[in-house]
């Protein structure tokens, strides 16, 4: 039998895209999203392998109820990708809390909670992959995401602590760090801050209409980057990171740079904050 992959967040952009292919290669999928009736045109020609259910990643009895049904259907779960997410743009100052406090209980604590949900399933089979989808902006941070980024710097960091918790179980983990791709994330699916500070119309400001300037335009092909998730997961050693896009390999690149250049630069004041060699 094919593995059965769980998907969240498959309403649109890489969630859509990837259940679609998902299928096409012959692999039984879970498609979620806050409202099935949005992802049932995808279930729809596949009867046998497809299975449509809600699920809203902040509610705990969604999530118990969609993995039962999961495992109802098709026995197990191999493959979990935790993709549902939001955006918000604002500069940290500009932020409302009620917000950021949002977008923080669905892009940390629902894929995590979905993931806590999963694992039992993953360890008693000994066997699994989880692919959490972070961003380039879980690496590099840029100005007017701020608190984005923070969610995604926290995806990073709990997806690469929870790779070496479960590797002598046979569960693998990649954290999926895609640029700009011509999904939803930059229209509809990101807020702007209610508040407008005219001392970062040259940073932040700058940096939001940019993004939302080019929405519909970025060179990211959520199809390609489709593909290349299957790819990873059907290798032999997927990577604990794979990034999607020229543009978060680039920004990738220069992080590391920057991340040598103070290392090397202060590596004497840093180690002299140890005691002193007896």
């Amino acid at each position: 039998m094919s593995k059965v992959w769980f998907i969240t967040g498959c309403s649109t952009g890489f969630g859509r895209n990837l259940a679609k292919e998902v299928l096409l290669k012959g692999y039984r999928a879970v498609v979620t999203s806050r409202k099935k009736e949005d992802v049932e045109d995808i279930t729809a020609n596949y009867p046998e392998t497809a299975l449509a259910l809600q699920l809203d990643v902040t509610k705990p009895d969604q999530i118990a109820a969609s993995v039962a049904a999961a495992v109802a259907h098709f026995g197990t779960i191999d493959v979990l990708v935790n993709n549902a997410g939001i955006g918000y743009f604002g500069a940290i100052e500009e932020s409302e809390e009620a917000e950021v406090r949002k977008m923080f209980e669905i892009n940390v604590f629902g894929l995590a909670n979905v993931t806590t949900a999963v694992l039992p399933i993953m360890r008693k089979q000994r066997s699994g992959h989880i692919l959490n989808v972070a961003s380039i902006g879980g690496l590099v941070s840029f100005p007017a995401v701020g608190f984005y980024n923070a969610t995604k710097y926290a995806v990073d960091g709990l997806s690469e602590s929870l790779a070496k918790e479960v590797a002598h179980l046979g569960i693998k983990v990649t954290i999926i760090a895609p640029s700009g791709f011509r999904t939803d994330w930059a229209g509809r699916s990101a807020k702007n801050s209610a508040i407008v500070i005219d001392d970062y119309a040259a940073s932040a400001h700058q940096n939001k209409n940019s993004i939302r300037g080019y929405s519909g335009n970025q060179p990211g092909d959520p199809e390609r980057a489709a593909k290349a998730i299957i790819k990873a997961v059907e290798s032999e050693n997927p990577p604990l990171r794979l990034l999607l896009g020229a543009a978060a390999l680039k920004n990738a690149r220069l992080k590391l740079d920057q991340l040598k250049n103070d290392f090397d630069t202060w590596a004497d004041t840093t180690v002299g904050a140890d005691f002193p060699a007896e």
